[in-house]
């Protein structure tokens, strides 16, 4: 329930600016003291009576204050035991837990869903519930009350939801600082990692076209005057351009499956044409790439996909493989128990894959000792294996090279 009250003057719209800059400012040490600072920002913004922070504590499924505002109310609401609501107890803050929605009630006494303890214990009368994301997913709700009806604007409702999208980011810093192990450590700087190249990649995007477009126009004149010079130059400026957009490509990816956006357009593909395709597009003199297995194979799958998980195979391969010693497909089918399958593999004559490398190879931005890029590839290639149904596997030996396995399933008539 939303109240239709007036917007909010001026002058309270500079003091929300001004909260959410004092929110940014949040240095936290340990969860409680990170919502209690939180919590005292907002009440000195709204002029509530009251504001808590609560977060969902599994054990109990209660929702917990960890932050309340130092206030009348707040000692109170702590005195009745109001400050631990069991998700069994209902009530709106529970509401707003279970279902996302922002509540905001101009007359809670009237509310009769609400909990008795917070109509006639707290007085509460006007009511803003709002949910806490940490991580992407609900932890909690930040929760701001009044004992004067009517008190909170629909600017007070905007200003909420922006402060709790922040109380997330506030509560998940601390939850990965008091973690203190390397696995957290890790994963958060993947994840700012993650959000900033994507934002990178997307801007680095918008300025490959013209770039293109400027190439083009480039090479047209030095053809139509036989420059060979500029040709030669601007053939080698097309072929960055081309690796620059392959790899902003493979950044995107990433973030469309953290998303759950990575999507396939499936129907039968011959794979054994498709890996020819690959081998003849990657070879060059000094690093060749052989076809063997079946003369045709054909499975339900995304061509493209499929042609950027092998391209991505043979383009790792090449970078292990000494000069003059080819890199070499294979495209088979096996039966399972499970069913047929089909099985592309890849093999180079490398120095073979460190074992200390192996846990954490198909993992985003891992590489190893002296390895050069962004550590992108085989991730990309397991989740377009995992997206289609199959598994992407590896085998290695040190200085016997690593043979990596794309398997798909068959569907068979």
């Amino acid at each position: 329930m939303t109240s239709e009250k007036k917007e909010g003057t001026p002058e309270q719209r500079d003091r929300m600016l001004q909260a959410l800059e004092e929110l940014l400012e949040i240095t936290p040490t340990d969860v409680e003291s990170a919502m209690g600072q939180v919590a005292q920002c907002v009440i000195e913004l709204t002029r509530a009576d009251k504001v808590d922070v609560f977060l969902f504590e599994p054990s109990t499924t209660t929702l917990v204050a960890v932050g309340t505002s130092d206030s009348p109310l707040g000692r109170k609401q702590k005195a009745l035991g109001l400050d631990r609501i069991p998700v069994t107890n209902g009530g709106r803050t529970v509401e707003v837990f279970q279902t996302g929605k922002t509540w905001h009630h101009p007359r809670q006494d009237e509310d009769p869903d609400e909990l008795v303890g917070i109509k006639q214990g707290l007085g509460v009368r006007s009511h803003i519930g709002v949910l806490i994301e940490v991580g992407g997913k609900p932890r909690g709700v930040l929760d701001v009350q009044s004992c004067t009806p009517d008190f909170f604007n629909t600017d007070d409702v905007r200003f909420l939801e922006s402060a709790a999208r922040w109380v997330g980011i506030v509560a998940h810093r601390v939850e990965l600082g008091e973690a203190l192990t390397k696995a957290a450590l890790e994963q958060g700087r993947r994840t700012a990692a993650e959000e900033l190249i994507t934002v990178l990649a997307h801007d680095l995007g918008n300025h490959l076209t013209p770039m293109r477009i400027r190439l083009e126009l480039i090479h047209r004149r030095a053809a139509r005057e036989k420059a060979v010079p500029y040709l030669r130059d601007v053939e080698a400026a097309e072929q960055s351009l081309k690796a620059l957009s392959q790899l902003i490509s493979d950044l995107l990816d990433v973030g469309r499956l953290e998303q759950g956006l990575f999507t396939l357009q499936q129907y039968p593909v011959d794979l054994v044409a498709l890996a020819e395709e690959v081998a003849q597009v990657a070879s060059t003199p000094g690093k060749e790439v052989q076809l063997t297995g079946m003369q045709e194979l054909v499975a339900q799958a995304d061509p493209a996909r499929l042609r950027q998980a092998l391209a991505n195979l043979v383009a790792n391969a090449q970078k292990y493989s000494p000069v003059d010693l080819p890199v070499n497909i294979d495209v088979n089918r096996q039966q399972r128990e499970d069913g047929a399958w089909a099985l592309i593999s890849v093999k180079d004559q490398g120095p073979g894959i460190a074992p200390e490398v192996m846990p954490r190879l198909f993992e985003r931005f891992s590489k190893g000792p002296g390895s050069k890029g962004l550590g992108l590839g085989l991730y990309l290639v397991r989740s377009i294996a995992e997206a289609h149904g199959g598994t992407l596997t590896v085998r290695s030996e040190l200085g016997k090279g690593a043979l990596f396995v794309l398997a798909l399933p068959l569907i068979e008539e």
